[in-house]
Order: structure tokens, then C-alpha cells, then sequence
């Protein structure tokens, strides 16, 4: 007798093909704020779904926002603003990339450095977003 997908999952032996990452969520303090910045900082797209809610768009990726003690559900066990390191890749030459994000007024806290990131090397900086979210932005080797 054939099991189902569910009881192979169960007993191992069915194995999940991810592909990609939707989206991800943020709680943040202000949503505005952090609009603002992911637009003018990243260049990403503000966008308004479901009831009334913001996410930033980018590419086929998305980042839905949750304000922090007004979560929707479901949600963690503990979300918390601050609390993500995030890598984004970006076709833009870091030196470009330095010069704008500092002519917006926020500090590269690190970098550039070599890192490693999921296809190969990388070239990183970092920063930090309205939340105190660790912000690394690379460009592949």
C-alpha cells in the first residue's frame, strides 16, 4: 500500500524541494520609517496588501512589515524589532552603493570585506536600519 506524501514526510522519506524565499517579516517600531528607508536607501518598492497592511517589494522577493505590539497572526513566538541580519545582493558596485547610502545619512559600520555568501564569494558592507536591523549589502566575486 502507498503511503501518502504526509506519512512519508513523517517517516523521512519525502524531501522538500524549496526553491526560493517569498518573503520574510519585519516587526519594526514605525512602519513609515521603515518604508522610507527600504525605498530611498535600497531603491525597494513600497506596496500595501491584504487589510491595509506594507510590505517592501524587490525583485520576485517581498518583505511584509508587522508594527511591533500589533502583529498579525500567526507571528514568532517573540517577534522583536532588531533582532535580523539580512544580506541583500545587489548589482550595484559597493563604491557606488557607499556613496549613496552614505549621502543618506547612514553609517557603513563595516566593510568592504570578503565574505561568504550562498553561491560564493562575496565583497560585504554593512549598516544598520532604523530598528538596529544588521544590514549586509554584497556584490558576488
Amino acid at each position: 500500500m502507498d503511503e501518502t506524501p504526509l506519512a512519508q514526510m513523517k517517516r523521512g522519506k519525502l524531501k522538500l524541494d524549496i526553491q526560493i524565499i517569498d518573503h520574510i517579516v519585519l516587526t519594526v517600531i514605525d512602519i513609515k520609517k521603515t518604508c522610507n528607508f527600504y525605498s530611498e536607501v535600497l531603491g525597494m518598492e513600497k506596496i500595501k496588501f491584504g487589510n491595509n497592511r506594507k510590505a517592501l517589494k524587490f525583485n520576485n522577493q517581498k518583505i511584509n512589515l508587522h508594527e511591533y505590539g500589533d502583529e498579525f497572526e500567526p507571528k514568532a513566538d517573540i517577534p522583536t524589532p532588531g533582532s535580523v541580519d539580512i544580506c541583500f545582493i545587489t548589482s550595484t558596485p559597493l563604491i557606488e552603493a557607499i556613496d549613496h547610502i552614505t549621502s543618506m545619512g547612514v553609517d557603513i559600520i563595516d566593510g568592504p570585506v570578503e565574505r561568504a555568501g550562498a553561491n560564493g564569494k562575496v565583497n560585504s558592507i554593512y549598516f544598520k536600519d532604523p530598528d538596529g536591523n544588521l544590514i549586509e549589502l554584497s556584490n558576488y566575486k
